[in-house]
């Protein structure tokens, strides 16, 4: 391509490097070091006058390194007249810092794309925001590409038998994700969540979990009365929209479409041109529904016990309170200050602030902490099926394990592949789910840069390269083609 000019940063040189390769053109010379004091000194090498730029600098492991050095090169490029600087960010930094999670917490995302327009940016093109809302952070045009393509088309080539495969969700944040991959590869889909009401103040669980064979949308309570609600691993119950009980009122199951589970419905006498009628007519059909749904479905909904982070048994013993004599001082101090936190404790909120402060994809850091116990639920059938757990990145080993584990002793999956955009793996992150006997495969793409020597001896590992969508995306935007999910396509 003319009078374009492509430069790398210290972050991912090797991407770059792709991407220059598909496009047919050399990387731009630009002199990359650092002072003795730590400060970045940029020097372009070439002529960049009235030039298209383009940058690419993804996050890295030195994710304040990297966008300083973005920021500075920017900022060289605008001081040398370019016509245009795009910058190239497969993984944008900070995505996960989106919105407050507590009353004085900062907006960092924001302040990132802040940043990039005071330095002088004009484009910017990132892939798999971490939320998409986040493009309206910027004041300069975003193309966020999607990556979903390149992993629908490694499923079909890679994943023997994939038209049998479910797609899960391992928190309810992610189900929109994973519902836009499950169309597109015409599978069902299942979704996994976990309960955070099984910790209380103390930090213990309440009582014994219940059996997970029985059925969530029904219980007993202690008169014997037949009570509607959602069961948790406490073993109590949330009734829910029950406001008006004649008396006479037998429930019915009925099937949600897609997810094959059933929910409880109250049938309200009927009203005819002779007024109230009692209901007790159609006691004996409705009982027979709830057997056929009842039966049949309730093994949709599976639920399991996390005990420290790992899916135990369901007798296995509840953590008591003298699992905290055991821990450190440090781990004491750490959950003092998680049950501190405003989101386990709504009540002592009531001047502001929101109810979904905390994302719900986040993991708490207590979730593996001695004695932390959880309720896991897995809604859908993976039995004898190939598992995709599906995100958008992969930075803590807790949930991905927890929803393997999950999927494959509980559920009785087959096989389980976790496919995320992202590889940021975070500390010990990669080695850990190496290590984990139910997670088969693990799928990222080169968005994010992993060191030579965390990949060294990994087995499981499957890293899908991003430059043909980015080199792409580039010729199309200097070009002024259209970008969009329905103009790129790698099926």
């Amino acid at each position: 391509m003319r009078r374009v000019k492509i430069f790398s940063g210290s972050s991912h040189p090797e991407l770059t490097e792709s991407i220059c390769e598909r496009l047919g053109t050399t990387l731009g010379k630009c002199d990359l070091r650092k002072f003795s004091n730590g400060e970045t000194s940029v020097d372009i090498g070439c002529s960049i006058r009235d030039q298209d730029v383009f940058i690419v600098q993804s996050g890295s492991q030195k994710a304040n390194d990297s966008i300083m050095e973005l920021l500075i090169l920017i900022s060289a490029c605008k001081g040398g007249s370019a016509n245009k600087i795009t910058a190239v960010m497969p993984y944008f930094p900070y995505s996960k810092q989106s919105k407050k999670k507590s009353h004085r917490g900062a907006i960092t995302a924001r302040m990132l794309a802040n940043l990039l327009t005071v330095a002088g940016v004009d484009h910017v093109i990132t892939v798999d925001l971490h939320a998409s809302q986040m493009q309206g952070f910027f004041t300069k045009p975003v193309d966020n590409l999607y990556a979903e393509p390149l992993l629908a088309r490694w499923i079909r080539h890679n994943v023997p038998n994939w038209r049998e495969s479910v797609v899960v969700s391992k928190n309810p944040g992610g189900t929109k994700r994973v519902t836009q991959l499950a169309d597109v590869l015409k599978l069902n889909f299942a979704l996994i969540t976990t309960d955070r009401r099984r910790i209380n103040r103390d930090g213990w669980a309440s009582s014994r979990f219940q059996s997970h064979r029985h059925s969530p949308a029904e219980s007993v309570d202690g008169d014997g009365k037949e009570t509607t609600g959602a069961v948790d691993g406490a073993g109590y119950d949330e009734t829910i929209g029950n406001s008006i009980d004649f008396g006479t009122t037998p429930r019915a199951s009925a099937p949600i479409a897609g997810l094959g589970i059933s929910t409880v419905a109250t049938n309200s006498p009927s009203i005819g041109s002779t007024g109230l009628s009692n209901g007790h007519q159609s006691r004996a059909e409705d009982e027979e529904d709830d057997d056929e749904y009842a039966d049949d479905h309730a093994h949709s909904v599976i639920y399991g016990r996390l005990i420290s982070g790992h899916i135990v048994d369901d007798d296995y013993p509840s953590p008591s309170p003298s699992m905290a004599a055991s821990t450190s001082h440090g781990d004491e101090q750490m959950m003092s200050s998680i049950h501190s936190l405003p989101s386990l404790h709504p009540a002592d909120n009531a001047l502001g602030g929101s109810i979904d402060a905390d994302n719900s994809d986040d993991e708490d850091e207590a979730d593996r902490l001695p004695g932390s116990e959880k309720m896991i639920t897995l809604v859908g059938d993976v039995r004898n099926r190939t598992v995709l757990i599906v995100d958008d990145m992969i930075d803590r080993p807790g949930s991905w394990i927890a929803a393997a584990e999950h999927v494959k002793l509980r559920g009785g999956a087959k096989k389980v592949i976790c496919i995320a955009t992202h590889g940021v793996f975070g500390g010990d992150c990669l080695r850990e789910m190496e290590d984990c006997s139910c997670i088969d495969q693990i799928v990222v793409t080169n968005s994010f840069p992993i060191p030579e020597e965390e990949r060294r001896g990994l087995r499981k590992l499957t890293i899908i390269d991003l430059s043909q969508l980015l080199s792409e995306a580039i010729r199309r935007n200097h070009h002024g083609m259209p970008i969009s999910n329905s103009n790129i396509e790698f099926y």
